[in-house]
């Protein structure tokens, strides 16, 4: 029970790259951005096939992080300078990917399993540190008889995964980020202040898919191997990591509604990890979970504030009725 935990926490730190890619074009922008699904395999695929043929992991990362920043570039060119609807731009985008994808890996899979990754550098040199070792002994003293093979992945992307929170917050309260939240709010209003709302949606989307395609690079050499259709179901993911997060945790500041999207996506990895364990669900009902928990996180707050609403009137029509009582007798 514990390594599968720790397997949907790990997992889940890296996703929440992603997640915060998405809440970008859904929350800030409020662009239905469906190039995700496709951007994420982008990002495997570029950093697969860079690895395969000697290019160092970080650098084959990296490269990943352009090859999804030029594809939400094209996106939003096509929303805005070829004035395609916003969700269709989305669609033909994340259909083309698909070709795109296949062309670089050659392959419908290629697998990184005999190559040096990011992570098998990772674990290499966290082994040197004696951390796991120091680790793994309290938890045996705990009682507990597995251990994780390396604590470094979690540790390491924990760090990374907040420090592009970090960023991500910061830049959202430049002038150019500011400019980015209010295209979100009311278009007309910032474009009759002669903003250039083009440029800044082409800008926000290319951002956006760069985080997805970074951490669609990261999950491929997590398993070892970039597959064409890993990124189905991405953006679905996203959403349940951003709408989870916003139920829990709240949004009322930039800062809030980040750390939100990054605790949603944990929480995310964590409740498809224990629905899998349920005897009579398999891993092909994946896809039925997540569309079961984003239904739940959806409905669930407006339920509970119609009941809240619900008291109140209540409450409200007892101290009225209370009032015009005392006054009656009176």
């Amino acid at each position: 029970m514990f390594i599968s935990m720790f397997g949907a926490v790990e997992s889940g730190v890296i996703y929440a790259i992603m997640a915060l890619g998405v809440y970008l074009t859904f929350r800030v922008l409020d662009f239905p951005d469906l190039t995700v699904d496709g951007s994420f395999v982008t990002g495997a695929a570029v950093a697969a096939l860079s690895i395969v043929n000697g290019v160092p992991p970080v650098l084959a990362t990296i490269f990943a992080l352009l090859a999804g920043f030029i594809a939400g570039c094209i996106t939003g060119l096509l929303h805005t300078k070829g004035k395609v609807n916003a969700l269709l731009s989305g669609i033909l985008m994340m259909t083309a990917l698909y070709s795109i994808n296949l062309r670089i890996l050659g392959q419908p899979t290629l697998s990184m399993l005999n190559e040096s990754t990011v992570f098998t550098q990772l674990s290499s040199f966290w082994s040197m540190t004696g951390i796991d070792t120091a680790l793994n002994g309290l938890l045996s003293t705990l009682g507990l008889e597995r251990f994780p093979k390396t604590w470094g992945i979690v540790f390491v992307m924990l760090v990374v995964t907040i420090v592009i929170k970090f960023v991500t917050d910061y830049y959202l309260k430049t002038e150019v980020g500011l400019a980015l939240r209010a295209i979100g709010d009311n278009k007309r209003m910032i474009r009759s202040l002669s903003a250039n709302t083009d440029n800044l949606t082409i800008v926000g989307v290319g951002i956006s898919n760069g985080l997805v395609a970074l951490s669609g690079a990261l999950i491929g050499q997590l398993g070892g191997f970039a597959d064409v259709n890993m990124g189905i179901g991405m953006i679905v993911i996203g959403l349940a990591s951003v709408i989870i997060g916003e139920a829990l945790f709240g949004t009322k500041t930039i800062a809030r509604a980040t750390l939100a999207v990054i605790g949603g996506a944990i929480i995310y990895r964590i409740i498809v990890t224990l629905a899998l364990r349920v005897d009579f669900l398999e891993t092909g009902d994946m896809k039925m979970i997540t569309a079961i928990i984003v239904i739940f996180a959806l409905v669930g707050p407006r339920i509970l504030q119609m009941r809240k609403e619900k008291k109140r009137r209540m409450l409200k029509r007892q101290q009225l009725s209370a009032e015009s009582g005392g006054k009656n007798h009176a």
